[in-house]
């Protein structure tokens, strides 16, 4: 072998084993449908930030709201506004400006931010499940286990969890140098760039993977067990008043988490795809941008002290009740 050979070798090992700039998912080779791609998304973006901002006031002005379920529900609405923010403006600038990329460091922040706050969105949920528990099946506990201290512990532990989560998968996706650049999605997702790994050590992304799978499943049963058992309840109250009121803050919060884990497993339990695809790509828009997007909507149609609330916020009316559920924290 002649040492032109070599240092051509060594030359295109480099190459590949220093990327410093990824080739993103075009929707469109034609610029009118890149136009329409940029005003859709960008309507999608502006509806899922105004309807959590909405949720993040209301519960914050309304004393009403001064409760631990909506203290959750405007954490809740924080991350989902991460999640939107992290992966959608990247994707309306390319296709605005006609391009594909996306930096190295650009890629890093978007695995990292979507994990951050997409776990702690799982987890956050996972809370929520254990307070309606409380709340339905032991109400006579309900302040001494729900009160002020609780809840904020039980929200910072969401979010350090979340970020501990986030740099385990996110060192583990950008621990091996990558063959190629160019990623079958709008967004730097875990699942298409571990196959444009060069070595073995996404192997250890995988692993973490399958621990967070085992992890999450093991969440799923809790929340499917609790509302198991919150149903039962439920059938139990006399009031048909009674149920309605405990169904209407029920059923938005499993209406939700149902939505994020079926949408989600589409995404990761799916074989990554070589050729991009019309189905991955709707997919995609279904667990990453539709669950943000409509968590506001199901919570507001369903809760009348958040309906109440958003009227008083809009100036479109009058609080119609008060709201005694639960402690103010």
């Amino acid at each position: 072998m002649t040492e032109e050979t070599i240092s051509v070798m060594n030359e295109h090992l480099y190459n590949k084993s220093y990327i410093s700039v990824f080739l993103l998912l075009e929707f469109s080779a034609i610029r009118e449908l890149q136009i329409l791609h940029f005003f859709l998304f960008l309507g999608l973006y502006l509806i899922t930030v105004s309807g959590n901002l909405l949720i993040i006031f209301a519960v914050a002005f309304d004393h009403h709201l001064h409760s631990p379920m909506y203290f959750f529900l405007m954490n809740l609405a924080i991350q989902d506004i991460g999640t939107i923010s992290v992966i959608v403006p990247k994707s309306l600038v390319n296709s605005l400006m006609n391009t594909r990329h996306i930096s190295y460091v650009g890629c890093v922040v978007q695995v990292f931010g979507y994990m951050f706050f997409a776990v702690s969105d799982f987890f956050l949920l996972t809370v929520m499940a254990y307070d309606r528990y409380i709340a339905i099946c032991n109400p006579l506990q309900y302040e001494m286990v729900m009160n002020r201290a609780a809840c904020t512990k039980r929200v910072g532990a969401v979010w350090i969890a979340g970020f501990l989560y986030a740099v385990l998968h996110t060192g583990g996706t950008f621990a091996s140098p990558f063959c190629s650049n160019v990623i079958n999605q709008f967004f730097c997702e875990i699942p298409q760039l571990l196959p444009l790994a060069c070595s073995n050590l996404h192997l250890i992304e995988i692993g973490a993977i399958v621990m967070s799978f085992i992890l999450t499943l093991s969440c799923f049963v809790y929340i499917g067990v609790t509302y198991v058992h919150i149903f039962s309840a439920v059938l139990k109250i006399s009031s048909i008043q009674g149920r309605k009121k405990v169904f209407s803050t029920c059923l938005p919060h499993f209406i939700v988490f149902f939505v994020f884990c079926f949408t989600g497993c589409f995404a990761y339990l799916r074989p990554p795809s070589n050729t991009p695809s019309h189905l991955d790509l709707v997919l995609t828009v279904m667990y990453a941008i539709f669950p943000p997007m409509f968590n506001p909507i199901i919570y507001s149609m369903r809760n009348k002290e958040v309906k109440n609330a958003l009227s008083k916020l809009l100036g479109l009316g009058h609080s119609s009740g008060s709201f005694t559920t639960s402690t103010n924290i």
